[in-house]
């Protein structure tokens, strides 16, 4: 069995930053795509920014420049720093990856979440 666990989350003031950690663990052969996505409180569950195994970024126009994805393929684990932080980025903050396991299946995993909120 395979999973995820976000790590990281937590207050900050608005202007200040957190890094978010998201650490993969089972057996695993690879991990196709790791992502992070964020769920506000009365909003739909939004994708914030994601990476591929070939280290292709992506992210969503409201955190572009502010926030930067990472990965660690040794440590199957991804990271999220966010800059700047503004109140609108306060959310539940969720892992997802595309996890490949022994029988070559791609496992869809998700984390439980990790809530960071921005607030003076």
């Amino acid at each position: 069995q395979v999973q995820v666990e976000e790590s990281g989350g937590g207050v900050v003031q608005p202007g200040g930053s957190l890094e978010l950690s998201c650490a993969a663990s089972g057996i695993i052969v690879s991990i196709r795509l790791m992502e992070w996505y964020r769920q506000a409180p009365g909003k739909q569950r939004e994708l914030v920014s994601s990476m591929t195994a070939r280290g292709t970024k992506q992210y969503t126009d409201s955190v572009r420049g502010r926030f930067t994805i990472s990965r660690d393929d040794a440590a199957n684990t991804v990271y999220l720093q966010m800059n700047s932080l503004k109140p609108e980025d306060t959310a539940v903050y969720y892992c997802h990856a595309e996890i490949v396991d022994t029988l070559g299946i791609v496992r869809d995993t998700w984390g439980q979440g990790t809530q960071v909120t921005v607030s003076s």
